[in-house]
């Protein structure tokens, strides 16, 4: 279940909680070597472009790599420190000082659940991380622009945390969103889940569940930055007899406007690096999902060059598909920030900013069309509207019968979401 949908599953209130911008109290553990890679740029590739613009590109896109997971690895270093230093209740209000937000669940149930190795509390405490860290590494690298935190409630039981980001130097609309909820499933989406393969026994029509998650969607302003989409996610559900049923979800994929080949290349081998740190099958096996589920069936294209996906994972071990989860979260960050600062001054010509457009609107069919989650969401009662099209861009194009040169760079792309490439071989 999209996380979008998660965010969206609630009858409740929302309210503006605060403003977040690099010039606040909190922002001072923002990714370090964010900002200083300004400096840091390379012009797009274009066919005979020559070799050193490649290899001043490479090296622009690893400086960049360099220091954010130099940045990823001093926070570790310094949640560690902090571990042995200070008992767990101290620990863990000081840990949630640095979120975005304060958790969903009490901090005394938090720290009850943790005591007890609790996967929901260990969940909840990752996806707050992973959209405090990501939230600082996007205003950093925007350079000015303000996430407003919107902090709501469900009724039915728990809530989330939307931290959207609009109209921003770099990023015309970045939201990195959590929901934690627990309640009822509905027949509907009991349905939903055992069309793909699960049975789930029901009692009197009802199924207890818990579902947490991160989900986020960024669209940057110039042509030449792609798009990037990731979700993470845990779910439980009590069946009939009792038995508890549990499994993981997620991904993170990229949609570019132009294809750079250095790019899509950090990004796979990046992604790659992080699955074979569990299994080498890994990776193979999800980026071949993630180029069969972002399909758009009726333009036969992929909606971008594809990444990892994968759902319903409950094997080998819930400790150590958890810690899969984590180095996918860990990654985030260096997969694709390098490329923003690599790209942020790049010039773009109206046309190229019409194509950006043009492609914008396949992103908005996929997520309406064929989305399982944001269509389930949009079906569901009571449901979180803003919260599920959070996805989609500010602005989008379709025009009649749009069909680009086979020889341009418009038609490069097309020919590569016709046929997906392996990126890391």
């Amino acid at each position: 279940m999209s996380l979008l949908l998660m965010s969206g599953l609630r009858n409740g209130y929302s309210r503006a909680l605060r403003t977040f911008s690099p010039a606040s109290s909190c922002f001072s553990s923002a990714v370090p070597g964010a900002r200083p890679l300004h400096g840091i740029s390379a012009a797009r590739a274009r066919p005979g472009g020559g070799r050193q613009r490649r290899l001043r590109g490479k090296a622009s896109l690893w400086a960049a790599a360099g220091a954010a997971l130099l940045a990823a690895g001093l926070n570790h270093l310094h949640q560690a420190e902090a571990a042995q230093r200070l008992p767990r209740a101290e620990e863990l209000a000081l840990r949630c000082e640095s979120f975005m937000a304060p958790p969903v669940s009490p901090l005394a149930e938090l720290e009850q659940e943790l005591s007890l190795g609790s996967m929901r509390a260990r969940m909840e405490l990752l996806i707050l991380d992973t959209q405090a860290r990501v939230c600082r590494a996007l205003a950093a690298a925007d350079g000015g622009a303000a996430f407003t935190v919107d902090r709501w409630e469900r009724r039915e039981g728990g809530g989330g945390i939307s931290c959207v980001l609009q109209d921003g130097n770099i990023f015309e609309k970045a939201g990195v969103n959590i929901s934690v909820v627990h309640g009822q499933l509905s027949e509907q989406a009991v349905k939903q889940m055992n069309s793909r393969g699960k049975s789930l026994e029901v009692k009197d029509g009802k199924l207890p569940f818990c579902a947490m998650g991160v989900s986020s969607v960024i669209h940057p302003k110039n042509p030449h930055i792609p798009t990037i989409h990731f979700n993470y996610r845990y779910f439980e559900v009590e069946e009939a007899g009792g038995s508890k049923k549990w499994w993981f979800g997620g991904g993170t994929d990229l949609t570019p406007t132009y294809l750079n080949e250095d790019d899509a290349i950090h990004f796979h081998k990046t992604l790659k690096e992080a699955c074979d740190k569990h299994d080498p099958e890994l990776y193979p096996k999800f980026k071949k999902w993630c180029d069969e589920y972002f399909f758009i069936q009726h333009r036969g294209e992929c909606r971008g060059v594809g990444g990892i996906f994968f759902d319903d994972l409950d094997s080998p071990s819930k400790e150590e598909v958890f810690q899969f989860v984590q180095s996918c979260t860990q990654a985030i960050v260096p997969c694709y920030l390098p490329i923003v600062e690599k790209h942020r001054n790049d010039p773009f010509t109206p046309e190229e900013k019409l194509w950006q457009q043009l492609r914008r609107g396949r992103y908005v069919e996929f997520n309406l069309v064929y989305d399982r989650g944001t269509k389930f969401g949009l079906a569901t009662p009571g449901s979180r509207i803003e919260s599920i099209l959070m996805s989609l861009p500010l602005t989008a194009r379709w025009e009649y019968m749009h069909t680009p040169s086979r020889n341009s760079r418009e038609g490069e792309i097309l020919e590569v979401l016709q046929h997906p490439k392996d990126w890391v071989h």
